[in-house]
């Protein structure tokens, strides 16, 4: 049986790089080569809000310019739009037919986009065949540059950052788990101790306003923590506005804790 290979494109196929990474894949002759392009959103709002049409337009013309490009390189291929989410749109494909390999390309770390971030880690967890991440620099006036080429063997992997969760709730690292649990019990305690300050000192001192002020905004970084981990994960997003959130639920709840309690000891 030939060597079958699945390639997820988000972007058409334009250089020479690139084609020599699938020609690489397809280990010489009488191998089979199937295209899905993403139908992906420019952004993340416009995923939340299901907008289909014109990112189907998009994938539509970047196949027909990929499948081109091969063609004039000798390699023939097969082609589809796919699911928003590339790796989703892998999955579908694979229940098509199946492969042997599958190659995503993305972006380097420096012009990653909303959807890129921990992409190959996420591949390892949800698809079965042998992966290749082909990570890829673009440049106005040069051709893509393939800038480096992750592996990973056959089989899914379940690492520690997605071991918390229900069937009613997102997938959730402990460390976003830690800064949701840190986030409820500090706002209630950073509550407590305001009501306290100002049964003891009334609510137009000065002790009483800060130690308000203090609660209020620990009350509403701790809820933009929660929302946002919840769009943050409905968009499959792992990236610095998470990371972000998480820190300062950590590091700033403890922080208006310690405040509010050393107004009602100075008080």
């Amino acid at each position: 049986m030939s060597r079958r290979v699945l390639a997820v494109l988000t972007d058409p196929l334009e250089g020479e790089e690139e084609i020599a990474e699938i020609r690489r894949a397809l280990e010489g002759e009488g191998a089979e080569l199937r295209l899905v392009v993403p139908a992906v959103e420019s952004n993340a709002f416009q995923h939340v809000l299901g907008d289909v049409d014109e990112p189907s337009r998009r994938a539509r013309a970047s196949l027909e310019r990929s499948l081109r490009a091969l063609r004039d390189a000798g390699i023939e291929a097969a082609g589809e739009v796919g699911d928003a989410e590339p790796v989703r749109a892998a999955q579908d494909a694979l229940l098509m037919a199946p492969a042997d390999e599958v190659l995503i390309f993305e972006h380097s770390a420096t012009q990653a986009r909303w959807f890129e971030s921990g992409l190959f880690e996420k591949a390892q967890e949800e698809i079965e065949p042998p992966l290749r991440m082909v990570v890829i620099e673009q440049s106005s006036s040069a051709p893509p540059h393939v800038v480096e080429v992750e592996e990973a063997g056959a089989g899914t992997t379940h690492p520690d950052q997605h071991e918390i969760g229900t069937s009613y709730l997102p997938g959730l690292s402990r460390g976003d788990f830690a800064g949701m649990v840190a986030g409820i019990l500090g706002t209630i305690a950073v509550a407590v101790l305001a009501a306290v300050v100002t049964a003891e000192d009334g609510p137009d001192s000065g002790a009483g306003a800060a130690a308000i002020l203090i609660a209020i905004f620990t009350a509403l970084v701790n809820m933009a923590h929660v929302v946002g981990l919840t769009l943050f994960e409905t968009v499959n997003y792992r990236g610095g506005f998470e990371k972000f959130f998480r820190t300062l639920a950590l590091v700033g709840t403890p922080a208006a804790v310690l405040a509010n309690l050393l107004i009602l000891l100075l008080s």
